[in-house]
């Protein structure tokens, strides 16, 4: 497996050149390459790039290409196959050509070539050790996610992204966590050689108006800003807690922040019903802050640490919705809820709840809850599990309240906000 470099023909290697100019003949993932014009001219060429036009998805065709790459492989002959870059950088086929070669017994050499890394960190001027090392992504990879799938206050160089409707679902995805005026530079063609390489610096709102988008075009990302992601909150927090940090955060436990989480929380939820977006924001990051210092004293603890809690949440959230992330069929809101009732139903089962009273239908619902709130938890855990508990003896005023919040539920009616909604007409009429 050959790297042809960037698309200079002066970067390609003397190994790779050698091992070019010993072959007949050459099978080449693409001839879409400024450096195939220039090799030896004796070669016979052939190239993969009919096989893209009969898969609709790049990893059946990668997969097709590895297959037929591996036969060749298997003459006595063998085969000299060539990749743009280097063949370990972005170059799908080496794996999978490595791992079943080394399945079939055949021997893999790899001639390693200038990548794209190189060229595009000099016109950007870029040390890709430097300011907290460079992020390498292919640009299909953030065009299919939500939201960035890097760290925001590091740089990123986006790979191969190959086309203007490409370069518009990156834009979205970028949009999600950076302002759309946000700087970003499009590189095209670098290290294929002088007078081919062009960089363009544009907001991130214009990313996807230029054209000339191809396989050779990467794009950065600069920094949204040097605090401006969770991995920057946890290395303070860590610091914070440090043998050189702050007395007052070193004396912290998870028992001492629980009445700092509630008052966040609570700070929280009037900036919600206030609907006060610069309020919510400061409040989100006091509540994450708090969330993030029960998470380093769990990990200083050896109680949990913070990627065990996020595992366990991803794992709960694609279990508990099959229709997103399985192939369960849903055709309304009310199916989702009773997927997600029978699914929590049955990790609890899972957990040994059978043989509770009730089956646990009440087990996972916080008794710290406000009164009101938890009386509507649990009519609907106790409805779910067809349960009428006898009320017999209670405090009258408690069974009326009960009986209010049963009747809010049957009008639809959250009854904790309707009392509070009367609570802050008061404190409005008053003030």
């Amino acid at each position: 497996i050959v790297g042809l470099g960037p698309g200079d023909p002066n970067l390609l290697t003397r190994a790779a050149w050698d091992t070019l100019a010993a072959a007949s003949e050459v099978f080449l993932r693409t001839d879409q390459h400024p450096v195939v014009a220039a090799l030896p001219a004796h070669l016979v060429l052939h190239s993969f790039d009919e096989e893209y036009a009969r898969f609709d998805d790049f990893a059946a065709v990668y997969a097709e290409i590895a297959r037929q790459v591996v036969a060749l492989g298997s003459r006595s002959e063998g085969v000299v196959y060539a990749v743009p870059g280097d063949p370990t950088v972005g170059e799908a086929t080496t794996w999978l050509i490595r791992a079943a070669a080394r399945e079939a017994g055949i021997p893999v050499r790899v001639f390693h070539g200038v990548s794209f890394i190189e060229p595009a960190c000099l016109a950007l001027d870029l040390d890709p050790l430097e300011t907290d090392g460079v992020q390498m992504l292919d640009a299909m990879v953030v065009a299919a996610s939500h939201v960035p799938p890097f760290d925001t206050s590091r740089p990123a160089l986006l790979a191969q992204c190959y086309s203007r409707a490409l370069a518009s679902d990156v834009k979205l995805t970028l949009l999600h966590s950076f302002p759309e005026t946000h700087p970003v530079s499009v590189v095209r063609g670098a290290g294929s050689g002088a007078g081919e390489m062009k960089v363009t610096a544009v907001p991130l709102f214009e990313l996807d108006r230029s054209t000339g988008f191809d396989h050779l075009t990467t794009v950065y990302v600069p920094p949204a800003g040097p605090y401006a992601s969770y991995g920057r909150l946890q290395e303070i927090v860590a610091h914070l807690r440090a043998p050189d940090g702050c007395p007052w955060d070193r004396e912290q436990t998870v028992q001492t922040l629980r009445k700092d989480l509630l008052e966040e929380v609570y700070e929280l939820i009037e900036a919600l019903d206030e609907d006060d977006d610069a309020k919510m924001a400061e409040e989100l990051g006091d509540a994450a802050l708090v969330l993030t210092m029960i998470a380093q004293i769990g990990a200083e603890e050896e109680r949990f640490r913070w990627p065990q809690v996020m595992e366990q949440i991803v794992e709960k959230l694609i279990r508990r919705h099959p229709h997103v992330f399985g192939d369960v069929e849903v055709n309304s809101v009310d199916e989702v809820l009773s997927n997600w009732a029978a699914i929590k139903d049955e990790e609890r089962g899972q957990e040994g709840n059978e043989g509770k009273k009730g089956n646990g239908a009440l087990d996972s619902v916080p008794r710290a809850l406000p009164a009101l709130m938890l009386a509507s938890k649990y009519q609907s855990r106790l409805a779910r599990a067809g349960l009428e508990p006898a009320l017999n003896g209670a405090n009258p005023l408690g069974r009326r309240l009960w009986d209010l919040v049963t009747e809010a539920k049957a009008g639809g009616i959250d009854a904790e906000t309707a009392l509070r909604e009367v609570c802050e007409q008061v404190a409005a009429a008053v003030s």
